[in-house]
């Protein structure tokens, strides 16, 4: 697990329709970069590391049976 530049957050935002500055995505990379550096003893043990919404999907499963 690596954290995100500033390029990547700024590429991540375009593609999600937003437009942000570049100190925008200076100051969004180095604010997350701590929760990144915490998590990566864990990075790739947790259920949902890989898909977050298939959780979703499952629980919905469950719930309606």
């Amino acid at each position: 697990m690596t954290i995100p530049t500033a390029r990547q957050i700024k590429a991540i935002t375009e593609i999600g329709g937003l437009a942000i500055a570049d100190d925008v995505a200076e100051r969004i990379a180095h604010a997350i970069g701590p929760a990144y550096e915490g998590f990566a003893a864990i990075a790739g043990t947790l259920p949902m590391d890989l898909e977050p919404a298939t959780f979703l999907v499952v629980q919905n499963m469950d719930v309606a049976k």
